[in-house]
């Protein structure tokens, strides 16, 4: 049997990995800056953090949800003193299609319309009705024999207030679209998608997969615009690369058995390890580094000759050329052994580092694009 041959992958056999570092089975190390499209949150093979799986694997180690889980009560606990929004419930799952699949269905469980009101360029995952949100065509057509999905350009005030009305189920958005090349819904947008949707009863999700997590140097990125989503979906640097992701739930929402389900969610491994970087995040302040790195690092960019356009927050950046960057990132891999991500827009490159990136590691990958830059603008 072979695997299913859908995505690209990296020729690279990672063997080991420490912080921002990996070694292949040819011992070559690289300098990883994307993380798994920003899954390592707190740097490969913290010490805390494999401790506190070592303890749990050596407890009881993998439990699914069949039976009581104390460790979910202090997972909610924690997230909810980090994140500012410890009134919420919490849904545990497994990845951030998930979350968005059902933060969907809750919403239309509460007020059982069913248009969905998404915005182009967005990505929300790879379950039926997420990546319909996603606008994928494919399979559009069977989906909105349930769900009428409608797609706006971000941050298009009059287009969205021409749509929205009190037959909208509900808005999701992304605190940053980070597939699409990292673009950030204004504040002023998201201002009148909160008011909106209180008008005309539509729940307002915040889909913070990539951009949560203090990645944006706010636990999520929508707090920039003081606002409060109704639903709020998480996964990616959760786990640090354990499979974990969850709903923030506005307690409004009321809990009932059979109204969502899930076999491996919130399993007390994936719980140990999201403790575990809520517990990082905090002794080591990693929001706040994120915040002063992403501001600083932003700026150094902008002043190397040949970038187009720098954008983010955070540790959340993307930069744009006016060329297709498939032979820069090459070059980058190859030549330089730093990783980083593309994006749908091919003209941009994504850095999703670990929070605890190093000032000298980001010195090193930006003296390895100056040099992979000036070489591929001298072939041109």
């Amino acid at each position: 049997m072979k695997t299913f041959d859908v995505y690209p992958l990296t020729p690279i056999t990672p063997v080991k990995a420490k912080g921002s570092w990996l070694w292949d089975n040819k011992n070559e190390k690289y300098l990883d800056l994307y993380g798994g499209h920003a899954v390592i949150s707190i740097g490969h093979s913290h010490p805390y953090y494999v401790e506190k799986i070592s303890e749990q694997l050596n407890s009881i180690g993998f439990y699914s949800n069949s039976i009581i889980n104390p460790l979910q009560e202090e997972l909610a606990y924690k997230l909810g003193a980090l994140s500012g929004y410890s009134d919420y419930n919490l849904f545990l799952c497994n990845s951030g299609a998930e979350a968005n699949e059902n933060a969907l269905k809750l919403a239309s469980f509460k007020n059982e319309r069913k248009k969905i009101i998404a915005f182009e360029k967005s990505f929300h995952g790879r379950t039926s009705l997420s990546v319909a949100a996603t606008n994928d065509s494919s399979i559009n057509a069977e989906i909105n024999k349930t769900h009428e999905i409608e797609f706006l350009p971000l941050n298009n005030e009059e287009g969205f207030l021409n749509t929205i009305d009190d037959s909208v189920c509900a808005v999701i958005i992304e605190g940053i679209q980070g597939v699409a090349g990292i673009h950030i819904p204004t504040d002023s947008f998201l201002e009148l998608l909160r008011k909106k949707c209180d008008e005309t009863g539509a729940i307002l999700i915040l889909d913070e997969v990539q951009s949560g997590y203090g990645r944006s140097g706010k636990f999520f990125a929508h707090q920039y615009a003081g606002i409060k989503p109704d639903l709020i979906t998480i996964a990616k640097g959760m786990g640090n690369g354990f499979p974990i992701a969850g709903v923030l739930i506005n307690p409004d929402f009321k809990a009932k058995y059979g109204l969502l389900g899930t076999t491996f969610g919130g399993n007390h491994l994936a719980c140990a390890a999201a403790i575990a970087v809520l517990d990082i995040l905090t002794s080591e302040n990693l929001i706040e580094s994120a915040f002063a790195l992403g501001v600083k690092w932003m700026k150094q960019l902008k002043s190397i000759e040949g970038i187009k356009e720098v954008r983010g927050m955070g540790l959340m950046i993307g930069i744009e050329f006016d060329f297709p960057i498939a032979e820069l990132k090459n070059t980058l891999t190859n030549e330089h052994h730093v990783l980083v991500g593309t994006a749908s827009n091919k003209n941009v490159i994504r850095l999703l580092p670990a929070l605890n990136v190093k000032q000298e590691e980001i010195e090193l990958f930006n003296n390895a694009l100056t040099k992979s830059l000036t070489k591929q603008l001298q072939n041109t």
